[in-house]
Parts: C-alpha cells; sequence; structure tokens
C-alpha cells in the first residue's frame, strides 16, 4: 500500500495541504540534523533558506522554480561577493561602492523578466558576503555554503518524500473547471429554473480557480511535460468558455415571447444537454490521463433560422433575443471543440501513471476527485 501511495497522484492532490505540511517538517528535521551532526558554523541560514525554498509551494515545479532561482542567484552573489573580498588593497569604500553597483546592474537586467526571486538572493548573499567591506572570508563561505545546503534540501525532499506535482494539479483544476461548467450548463437547460445564487457561487469558484492555474504556468513549464504555450493557449479556451457560460446564465427576456420562441424550437434542449454531457465526459479523460478522443457536435443555427431569427413581439417588433442565445449556445460548442483538438493534439498531455492508477480510486464517469465538491451534474 506505501508503495502505491508514494506516487499516486490522486491521493497527493487530494491531501496535498497534509503533505505539503508533512515535506516541509521533514525538510527541516533533516536539515538541522546535518548541521547538527556535522556542527556546521553560522547555521542558522540552512534551515532559513530550506524553509524559504518550500514556503507556500506544495508541488515540484514551483520549488525547482524557485529553488533553482534561489541557487543560481546565490551562487553567483557568493562568488562576485568573494571577488571583492578579494581585491587586494581596495580604497575605502570601493568594495560598498562595487556592491551596489552590481545590484544595480542585476536589478536593472531582469526588472521585466521572471527572475526577479534570482536577483534578490543574488543580492541578499552579495550583501551577506561583503558586510561593510571588512568581512572575514570564512564566514561569508560558510553563510553562503549553508544557504545552498537548505536550499538544495527543500528541493530534495519536495521531489522524493510524497511529489505533488504541478501538472497533476494543472490537470485537476482543468477537469473541476469543466466538470462545473457542464453542471451549470446542464441546470441552465432544465425547465425548472435553477438556483441563481448557487450558480454565480460555482462561477465564481470557477473563476478563482482559473487564476490558480494560471500561477501554475511557470511551474508545470518547469517540470517539463508542457510548454508556456500550450498552456497559455489552454487558459485562453477555458477563459472563453467560462464567459460564454456566465453569459447564458445570465441571460434574460425582455419579453416572454423570446423565451417561448426558445422553448419551442424542437431538438434545442437535447442539443444542449449532450454538449453538457460531452464536457463532463472530456473532463474524465482529461483527469485520468486518457488520449482526448471525442466528438462534439457543432451546434446548427440554421435548423432554428426561420422561427427564432424572425420572431416578433405581441407588440410587433422585432426580437433579437432568440438569435443572440441561440449565437451564444453555438459558440460554446465551438469553444468546445477547439479545446478537444487542442488538447488532442498536446502529445504529452496523456499519462499512463495517471490511467494505471485512475481504477483504484473508481473514477469512472465524471466523478470528481474531492468528495468536499458536489458531483458532476448528469440527466
Amino acid at each position: 500500500m506505501a508503495r502505491i501511495r508514494f506516487r499516486d497522484p490522486y491521493f497527493n492532490y487530494r491531501y496535498r495541504h497534509y503533505l505539503y505540511t508533512l515535506r516541509a517538517t521533514i525538510a527541516l528535521s533533516v536539515t538541522f540534523a546535518i548541521i547538527s551532526l556535522f556542527n556546521i558554523p553560522h547555521s542558522i541560514w540552512a534551515p532559513v533558506s530550506t524553509l524559504m525554498v518550500m514556503g507556500n509551494l506544495p508541488h515540484v515545479g514551483g520549488v525547482l522554480d524557485k529553488g533553482g532561482q534561489r541557487l543560481i542567484g546565490t551562487a553567483l552573489g557568493g562568488l562576485l561577493g568573494v571577488a571583492l573580498l578579494l581585491i587586494p588593497s581596495a580604497p575605502p569604500g570601493t568594495i560598498q561602492v562595487l556592491t551596489l553597483a552590481a545590484i544595480a546592474v542585476a536589478l536593472h537586467a531582469t526588472f521585466t523578466s521572471r527572475y526577479g526571486y534570482s536577483v534578490l538572493m543574488f543580492g541578499i548573499t552579495i550583501l551577506m558576503v561583503t558586510g561593510d567591506g571588512n568581512q572575514d572570508l570564512t564566514i561569508a563561505l560558510w553563510r553562503a555554503f549553508d544557504v545552498l545546503l537548505g536550499t538544495s534540501i527543500g528541493i530534495l525532499i519536495t521531489i522524493i518524500v510524497l511529489p505533488q506535482k504541478a501538472t497533476d494539479l494543472f490537470r485537476f483544476m482543468l477537469a473541476d473547471n469543466l466538470d462545473r461548467l457542464a453542471s451549470l450548463y446542464y441546470a441552465h437547460t432544465l425547465a425548472t429554473e435553477a438556483d441563481h445564487d448557487q450558480a454565480l457561487e460555482e462561477m465564481k469558484k470557477t473563476t478563482t480557480q482559473l487564476i490558480k492555474q494560471r500561477a501554475l504556468v511557470d511551474a508545470v513549464h518547469k517540470e517539463g511535460r508542457l510548454r508556456r504555450g500550450e498552456l497559455n493557449s489552454l487558459l485562453s479556451l477555458e477563459r472563453r468558455m467560462i464567459s460564454t457560460v456566465e453569459l447564458l446564465l445570465e441571460t434574460h427576456w425582455d419579453t416572454r415571447n423570446g423565451h417561448d420562441i426558445i422553448e419551442s424550437l424542437e431538438g434545442l434542449r437535447a442539443e444542449q444537454q449532450q454538449l453538457a454531457r460531452s464536457l463532463s465526459m472530456l473532463a474524465h479523460q482529461v483527469r485520468t490521463g486518457q488520449q482526448i478522443d471525442m466528438n462534439i457536435a457543432a451546434l446548427d443555427l440554421q435548423r432554428y433560422v426561420n422561427r427564432a431569427f424572425s420572431g416578433r413581439s405581441s407588440s410587433g417588433r422585432a426580437l433579437f433575443s432568440p438569435s443572440g442565445y441561440l449565437w451564444l449556445n453555438r459558440e460554446l460548442a465551438r469553444q468546445a471543440r477547439a479545446l478537444v483538438g487542442y488538447l488532442g493534439n498536446i502529445q504529452r498531455l496523456p499519462s499512463s501513471r495517471l490511467r494505471k492508477r485512475a481504477s483504484r480510486h473508481h473514477l469512472v464517469g465524471g466523478r470528481r476527485l474531492s468528495d468536499e465538491r458536489p458531483d458532476s451534474a448528469q440527466p
């Protein structure tokens, strides 16, 4: 059982908050054990670095990204700081001026890049090493070593102990959002009026989760399975689908005539509910690591053109709301088809690791991973 759980992405996702706490505690314990066993000087920098590199990052990609930047910044700052201290007979103030110049150049060079954390660590390390210009070289080297030691331990423990991959987290969030959209869209097609407040709350959760997915882009890219361009394209399609469903949920009819026209369109509700089922099926394929292979039918507006696009109110005025409503449904179907096509073309999206373990968790149909979220609505 332990072997199964060790690399079980579903288990690690469900209990990710507890496992993050466990990993951080183990990493700090290992760091304290090493610095105590070898009596390393100025050792307080080691556990501080361990905690900083793992702080608020429960997944491998995030720690690799942050830890890598910390290692680079620390190494460069330490080397340059030592080089400055080795300047023979430096005039008073020379080392401080060169230190400030180095930090200024680094800050300017990375102002618009994503390597700000490396520069932060570069600046901290070089200041820590040079001090007031009369720093003991031995102390400077030990402090730099402690930072590298603590950072390395944090990275290794994150990779080894029940690792939570940012790629899996991104995948599961995408699947959950697709499930929510399917549930909301299906509820929208029912004859009974859906709970508007509950629908708004679900839309809020969906938008919040999209923001969290955007924050994972660099971490997922760092893990090497999906590229930033692929992720950004996925998020763009997901955002447009969320906006379309939100517009559909907020659709209000100016007159009863428009609503009656939509209700009288034969086959429309069946097409809408089939689209909701397709979204739920897509969520299932994404979640379980399957090859994305499904067909989402396009919504054909031509079959409704005579009725919906020529409707008039009781006062004789032309009705435009039915045609706009149908266009939104067609757009949602088109966006879903585009998402299926894009996901199907990403060669490294399918995962045999997920497929092998999906059956152990009885992931059938559109069932969610977490029991705390409501089940996907199915007809």
